[in-house]
């Protein structure tokens, strides 16, 4: 008998499934339920069909309708189609960190304990199938160690080619992400740093740099966002004020320092959070915004210094913020006076300079310092002028240090620290402002900068000289920033209106090209002779000016002392004129006499031929 399965109701609501094995019924399932819970009983069953309405056709209502003859029906053709929307699903991404510690170890042993790791691997390596395993695997690894050995797999075959191919490409960028201020009431994004550790990261601070522009809705958040997620930021930075500058630690990729909007500094850590860490007490901070901060080469990685326009540069130890370690008053006249200093607004540091930086200033000067100086009026050095507006942008070049840019008014510069007169180099005024620029990491002879009527203009000075060798328009609204990340292919941009985009550019601009470095070390070189050739050449022009003057005034001067009043020159005059007139009676007088003399003897010579 096969085995199989039958229900049996067991009374009022129980029902059993019950498994026949032969002669023997097994309960297996009982499921029970109260009959009032069912509801009513449903009672089927068969019976004819019934006829209840009949209603039969009326001929007199025929005459209330008119035949339509002949009959027009338009028919289409063609295939009839509908439109739908749909929204996909938008996917959010998140990051989440793993901490990766060594496993496989026995519960009973503890891999920070060396003595029993120790142990455990001689217990191990004693054992027979421990060394046969090891014999086994280790012909198969001698295979693939000769494999690798016989063939170069990274070597490039087609080097020269691709080199060709690299020259004749084209310049061209193309936007990979925008990055949108997230808050309703846009702020500007005044300054960008990528996280040193793959740049896969970029923070933006965004602040209102308009005078009492600041409304009760704007936000005062600045963000780290994700460049692989646009949608929303991997972090939010809470600041007191609005951040103007925001600067990652190349030492320590978890730690940023900001300058505020009211002069305050502040520092953060990624792994606590939103909030400063620390901050400066507003005493012992700048009066006006922070519009620059760089970190210092230190073993701590801890310091760093900050300008502002209320001319004063400070240095800091993140380890205490309370008060700044160092200061320095931007004051030419050398008194230290805050009212006559030179308001701050970019700063340049070169690591492989540690004494030096340099400081750009709202007066459109370059003033370069040594920090190492015994005191205050001898640590600035020298002033490099030639700007009409603020100083944006200070940057050394990564390659050659000696020369730096600088971007303010309608022009970019290029300077040598061996002349202060003038630049070496310098684009062509614009018709509309340049806000912020920076070298290329990877090219020396390549820079960008950006326009206040949303264009990015990269520059090849190898290539170009009067015009830029790409220009682009990023977007409508003015750039107010701009960053490169270290293997120079992407860059970002930072608009009035809160938006960062981020742009690749093509692999001729960020490629090092054959003998660059030579041709640009060249190049600066021979500007850098003809600048001095034409500072000497102004130098004695202006040394013979200056002779000229003081000669003029000398003889001026002469001509001074022998000054006669009117009365005096009016009589000298006259006794001129009438000794003048003296002197031409007597000259006629004579004259007179010497034509009488000859007619006499005209009339002697006619009376004795008569």
């Amino acid at each position: 008998m096969t085995e199989g399965f039958s229900d049996v109701r067991l009374g009022a609501g129980s029902v059993a499934m019950i498994r026949n094995r032969g002669l023997i019924m097994e309960i297996v399932y009982v499921y029970t339920k109260k009959r009032s819970e069912f509801g009513r009983q449903c009672n089927f069953s068969d019976r004819p069909a019934e006829l209840h309405v009949d209603i039969l056709p009326d001929p007199s209502l025929a005459a209330n309708f008119i035949d339509r003859d002949p009959c027009d029906i338009p028919i289409q053709c063609t295939q009839e189609m509908s439109e739908h929307e749909v929204n996909t699903e938008r996917i959010e991404y998140e990051t989440c960190g793993i901490n990766h510690v060594e496993g496989g170890w026995p519960k009973d042993i503890n891999p920070q304990e060396m003595e029993q790791t120790i142990r455990f691997r001689k217990k191990v390596e004693k054992d027979e199938n421990y060394v046969n395993i090891i014999m086994q695997l280790g012909s198969h690894m001698e295979h693939c160690i000769r494999q690798n050995n016989a063939i170069d797999i990274y070597q490039e075959y087609f080097e020269e080619e691709e080199v060709v191919e690299e020259t004749e490409e084209q310049p061209s960028a193309k936007t990979i992400n925008v990055f949108r201020d997230p808050n309703e009431v846009k702020r500007t994004a005044t300054s960008l740093s990528w996280h040193p550790d793959g740049s896969r990261k970029l923070a933006v601070a965004y602040s209102s740099l308009e005078f009492q522009k600041v409304t009760k809705d704007m936000s005062y958040d600045s963000y780290i966002w994700d460049i692989e997620n646009p949608n929303k930021p991997e972090m939010t930075l809470k600041p007191v004020s609005p951040l103007v500058c925001l600067e990652y630690n190349s030492k320590d990729s978890h730690i940023l320092v900001g300058g505020s909007y009211n002069g305050q500094i502040a520092y953060w850590d990624t792994r606590k959070g939103s909030q400063p860490v620390e901050m400066s007490t507003i005493e012992h901070s700048h009066r006006d915004p922070v519009y620059k901060v760089i970190w210092l080469q230190s073993k701590t990685g801890t310091d760093f210094f900050s300008a502002s326009t209320d001319g004063q540069v400070l240095w800091w130890d993140i380890r205490k913020m309370s008060e700044p370690t160092e200061r320095l008053v931007l004051d030419l006249t050398k008194e230290g006076k805050l009212e006559n200093a030179l308001g701050a607004i970019s700063l340049e540091f070169e690591t492989t300079m540690p004494t030096k930086f340099m400081v750009g200033t709202e007066q459109g000067l370059v003033v370069s310092c040594n920090r190492k100086a015994k005191t205050p009026a001898e640590k600035i050095v020298c002033t490099y002028s030639g700007h009409h507006g603020p100083i944006y942008a200070l940057q050394r070049n990564p390659f050659f240090p000696k020369n730096f840019l600088t971007v303010a008014d309608w022009t970019a510069r290029i300077w040598s620290e061996d002349i202060r007169e003038s630049s070496i180099m310098w684009t062509r005024y614009h018709t509309a402002s340049l806000s912020d620029g920076c070298w290329s990491p990877v090219r020396p002879s390549v820079f960008f900068t950006v326009k206040m009527d949303g264009t990015l203009d990269v520059w090849d000075f190898l290539f170009k000289q009067n015009d830029p060798t790409l220009s682009l328009k990023v977007c409508d609204e003015a750039l107010y920033s701009i960053r490169v990340q270290d293997n120079g292919r992407f860059l970002a941009c930072g608009s009035q209106l809160g938006t960062a985009t981020l742009l690749e550019i093509s692999s001729g601009l960020c490629t090092l090209q054959k003998n660059e470095k030579a041709l640009a070390a060249m190049m600066f070189e021979r500007e850098t002779k003809r600048e001095k050739i034409l500072e000497a050449r102004h130098r004695e022009m202006r040394l013979k000016e200056r002779s000229r003057s003081e000669q003029s005034k000398e003889d001026e001067a002469k001509e001074g002392e022998g000054e006669e009043s009117s009365e005096e020159l009016v009589a000298r005059i006259e006794k001129e004129f009438y000794e003048m007139m003296e002197a031409e009676m007597k000259n006629r007088g004579k004259v007179e006499k010497k034509e009488k003399e000859l007619d006499k003897e005209k009339g002697v010579c006619e009376e004795k031929d008569s």
